[in-house]
């Protein structure tokens, strides 16, 4: 099975870069479902193309297959794995461009942190659903998509049309975002995974999703798809609930899930309100009470808290940033701007920048919010983050939430942090310490709260810092 990633950024080969191969080398791979080649049929400053061709070995992977295997013997060796797309060629991409996935560019930081223009072509594409779904789950993400069905015979064009397709996608995507997006939406397609599925699935997809999976339009099919097995998927819906999307839908088991009913009487308004929704509410809040007019909300993601912001008309301007393109451009949609009044469109702005460099936009605000942001940093560059927000941008008030990791165990199920993108999650205490060093540092007074249920041993959820000028 053959799959290539081509772009015309010039220069073209610094694609090579980005993916770490070299594109005057093929490189093989031998893995234990196949051998994986990596070479570059083209490569010039205009163009250039990366080809991954998977050759799966049935002896090999016959042999790997555990006693318990649900595939029946001849199925092991009568299958379309070695010519059609699939949960193999998933997870051969994510392997041989692990450090690409990872969003690290080392002497080409600046390119891997930016959408450059690609195509991405599979001949053989098992689609469940045909066109239609193919469009669904890659149109959201910024791409175009070409999606052509293979005739089951070309010498019997009235047998229809097979359940494959040829795809093409073109946009403007970061490298890391279309290799993370293939290897969770290849086998939704297939809607098949050629490998048995653990616990930690569920952790692979949040990290491979995170920045689009939440926000995306049928997250619940892909998620259902990628997954299979119902108690999985309910799983990560309910983890990317808590990531901030809007929950109604999330929530609402669908007629496969083995969940149990409602207790007789109640109904869903006895729900407890989301976490992320008493967030927002808490930030607001001290927004409003502090009287600010000017608010910046760093990071801002999809836009969901820059909406809250947006219809609070005692805001006269308000600015989501982010260093996601894909991210604001799902922001202006939710937003609307296309369709706002020219007076109101005139108090909302978006633009890209990094918290890390300093931006001569990010000063002269009245407040600056910072909600679920800084625990997505490397500790390494956090200070950097502090020059910036509390020291060059410097407003007002600075509004910072960030889970308590005190927490974590009332959340059952949960092993380890709240999501695979958290580079840390602080203590109290921790947060405390760090708190007032950044206040002492750069004229500030800091005052912490607690968001969400309160347990008596472990606090809130949520820990916030409201800081303000002495």
């Amino acid at each position: 099975m053959l799959l290539t990633l081509t772009t015309t950024h010039r220069p073209a080969t610094d694609l090579g870069f980005l993916l770490f191969k070299h594109p005057g080398r093929v490189q093989e791979f031998v893995r234990s479902f196949g051998n994986v080649t990596v070479f570059y049929p083209e490569a010039s400053d205009e163009r250039c193309t990366v080809a991954v061709l998977l050759e799966v070995d049935p002896v090999r992977m016959a042999r790997s297959v555990g006693r318990d295997a649900p595939c029946f013997s001849l199925g092991q060796y009568v299958n379309d794995r070695s010519y059609a797309a699939s949960s193999l060629l998933g997870a051969a991409v994510a392997d041989v461009f692990s450090t690409a996935r990872s969003g690290r560019g080392d002497s080409h930081q600046e390119l891997a942190d930016t959408a450059i223009p690609l195509e991405i072509s599979i001949p053989v594409l098992p689609c469940r659903g045909g066109p239609a779904v193919a469009r669904r789950v890659f149109e959201p993400l910024g791409w175009t998509v070409e999606a052509e069905p293979i005739v089951l015979d070309d010498r019997h064009p009235d047998w229809g049309d097979s359940r494959y397709v040829r795809l093409r996608l073109t946009g403007t995507v970061r490298v890391a975002d279309a290799l993370n997006q293939l290897y969770v939406l290849l086998p939704v397609m297939d809607e098949s995974k050629h490998y048995w599925q653990g616990n930690d699935e569920v952790d692979k997809l949040l990290r491979s999703g995170s920045g689009w999976l939440a926000t995306h339009p049928d997250r619940e099919l892909i998620t259902r798809r990628y997954l299979g097995r119902s108690g999985l998927a309910r799983d990560a819906l309910v983890r990317l609930a808590e990531l901030g999307d809007e929950v109604d839908e999330v929530f609402a088991p669908s007629d496969d899930d083995d969940v149990p009913h409602p207790e007789p009487g109640s109904t869903p308004d006895e729900r407890p309100e989301p976490l992320n929704a008493r967030r927002h509410k808490a930030v607001l809040d001290v927004l409003l009470a502090l009287g600010v007019r000017t608010v910046v909300d760093l990071g801002c993601g999809s836009g969901q808290f820059l909406r809250t912001l947006v219809a609070e008309w005692s805001f006269t301007r308000v600015v989501g940033t982010d260093v996601s393109t894909r991210s604001l451009q799902t922001a202006a949609r939710r937003l609307r701007l296309d369709k706002m009044s020219e007076r109101q469109a005139e108090r909302v702005e978006l633009f890209q920048g990094a918290l890390t460099y300093t931006d001569e936009r990010l000063a002269g605000f009245d407040a600056a919010v910072l909600m679920e942001v800084i625990e997505h940093i490397d500790p390494g560059r956090l200070p950097a983050l502090e020059r910036v927000v509390f020291g060059a941008a410097h407003p007002g008030a600075v509004v910072v939430t960030t889970p308590n990791s005190e927490y974590n165990p009332v959340y059952e199920g949960l092993d380890g942090m709240r999501h695979p993108d958290h580079r840390f999650e602080w203590t109290r205490d921790e947060f405390a310490a760090w708190s007032a060093r950044v206040a002492a540092e750069h004229g500030y007074t800091v005052q912490l709260h607690g968001v969400g249920d309160v347990d008596a041993e472990r606090g809130t959820p949520t820990q916030m810092a409201v800081f303000s000028h002495e």
